[in-house]
């Protein structure tokens, strides 16, 4: 989402700044000063608080998160999340693209499809797939450009994508749930395909999004999109021009720790230190201009009224700490739908998904199990 996005490159500014005055200290102690001796002699005279204070920058640049990371998140007391990776496929999708899916939960029973938030991808689904794959039938799957998946990024082709998943499930019916981007996505499909939905959709899951353009539903909406176009346009684009540096920026901003500090501001005060690691690392490791172009096309988005066009059951989760897409944008979605369950979570932020999984899956297992009753359904394996 581009609020953390935002802080993320002014972190990655304040690393490179670090690390531009570590290189600075270092030549200049090594560059010293020539002083002529009295005898005539010419002398290297070098300072060692240089030294000293390049090497400890040095130091926080390259090992920093060793320190930053703990101070900023919670011991894991339970399983932590991990970036880990079932057995998954790739298939054809729209547009060229090539669409990375798992399908690791059960082979029978309803079928739930999750799709990611933006700089993500399907490895962030690590508790839902622990929790959900026990009753139901759970595929996850990469966006666009994020992950092992390739292909144009545009909330259209993300959508369209989305349809090929569920294609290539070969269920009769199925759940989607998505989180940020991914809930966008959803909303997209229903706008730009309500047949689709009205078909193959039994339900919809919205966990943390919005409707339209994330600036206008953010904290502080009018700052935000004051300087859309002075600031954050060329900013990303800047990013796209210089993504093999902008690469090599994020990984550095990734190992000072400033990467972590950064998307803490996604988190409320349930998080551990493997989730907010987890969330840099997919941050850091996806392609940064592909990021950028995801973000860019956040602002030119809109699905007002979509799901009212579909008449399927819609669940919205919303974090009551979330300054990301605030708890309001998943109230206007629910007056816009008609009919919708909403639960607010006590204590979450943007990521409440991975922060309070425990509540976010047992509201999904309820909501799956009221739209799609296992008695009722007639399972089917993946195409």
């Amino acid at each position: 989402m581009p609020l953390i996005a935002i802080i993320r490159f002014f972190t990655t500014v304040i690393s490179l700044i670090i690390l531009g005055v570590m290189i600075y200290l270092a030549w200049s102690w090594y560059d010293g000063d020539l002083v002529r001796e009295p005898d005539g002699d010419l002398v290297r005279l070098r300072e060692d608080w240089r030294l000293y204070w390049a090497l400890g920058l040095a130091a926080f640049s390259f090992l920093g998160k060793l320190v930053v990371a703990p101070l900023l998140a919670r011991p894991d007391r339970g399983e932590k999340s991990k970036a880990d990776r079932g057995a998954g496929q790739t298939i054809a999708g729209p547009n060229g693209s090539t669409l990375y899916v798992e399908d690791p939960g059960l082979r029978s029973g309803p079928t739930v499809i999750l799709t990611h938030g933006w700089s993500m991808d399907s490895t962030i689904w690590h508790y839902a797939k622990r929790d959900l794959g026990r009753r139901f039938r759970v595929i996850v799957w990469d966006l666009p450009g994020l992950g092992l998946s390739k292909g144009p990024v545009s909330l259209e082709n993300f959508a369209a994508s989305l349809a090929s998943v569920i294609a290539w499930s070969g269920a009769d019916k199925v759940v989607l749930a998505g989180h940020s981007i991914g809930g966008m996505t959803i909303q997209t499909l229903a706008r730009d395909n309500p047949t689709l939905f009205r078909e193959r959709v039994a339900g919809v899951a919205l966990l943390n999004t919005t409707f339209t353009n994330p600036l206008r539903t953010m904290i502080l909406p009018r700052f935000m999109q004051a300087i859309r176009w002075p600031l954050l346009e060329p900013m990303f684009r800047l990013t796209i021009l210089l993504h093999p540096l902008a690469w090599l920026s994020a990984w550095q901003s990734y190992l000072s720790g400033m990467t972590h500090l950064a998307n803490r501001v996604g988190f409320g005060k349930y998080v551990t230190r493997s989730q907010l690691n987890h969330v840099s690392l997919l941050s850091t490791r996806n392609p940064q201009g592909e990021i950028a172009k995801g973000n860019l096309a956040m602002f030119r988005w809109d699905a007002t009224a979509a799901l009212a066009k579909v008449g399927v059951p819609v669940l919205l989760v919303a974090g009551e700490m979330d300054i990301v897409t605030k708890p309001s944008a998943s109230v206007e979605i629910a007056a816009q739908a008609g009919s919708a369950a909403i639960r607010h979570i006590e204590g979450a932020n943007h990521m409440g998904m991975l922060e309070c999984a425990a509540q976010y899956n047992a509201a999904l297992a309820a909501f799956v199990s009221e739209v799609q009753p296992v008695s009722a359904h007639a399972s089917s394996g993946g195409a």
